[in-house]
């Protein structure tokens, strides 16, 4: 099964991984799941460790990629296809694009997105399933 972090998840799992549920550590220790990063979250990082809004415990948004990769997760680019479409999803009550477009990205790729976040739970009727 593939699996799609959530930018909040990215995030514990490489500061704070105590915030992490029991499932999701054993999902993310699983040699047989494949977990994914979008690059939307790099990009939401990037963003708002720019603004003041985010700290990076010593690190900057420049070294996530490797930091993904040293932890065995693979990328999730934002394609052409993905972004012509994303108009197809709903504005539901979730409001912020960067999840919307994370929601969409699992949707399309057949995924799990991993979030705490109870809101994505509006997307389940066009067809997001989550995790915690």
């Amino acid at each position: 099964m593939n699996y799609l972090l959530d930018t909040h998840t990215l995030l514990w799992v490489l500061f704070s991984d105590e915030k992490i549920s029991t499932l999701v550590r054993r999902v993310l220790l699983d040699s047989g799941t494949e977990v994914l990063v979008s690059t939307i979250s790099i990009w939401e990082i990037s963003l708002k460790y720019t603004t003041g809004k985010l700290k990076l415990e010593e690190r900057t948004p420049d070294e996530l990629p490797n930091a993904v990769e040293n932890l065995g997760f693979s990328f999730l680019n934002l394609d052409s296809n993905m972004a012509s479409t994303f108009y197809k999803l709903p504005r539901l009550k979730h409001r912020d694009p960067f999840d919307r477009m994370l929601a969409w990205q699992a949707i399309n790729e057949n995924f799990t997105l991993i979030s705490k976040d109870k809101g994505f739970d509006d997307y389940k009727s066009q067809g997001l399933k989550r995790i915690w």
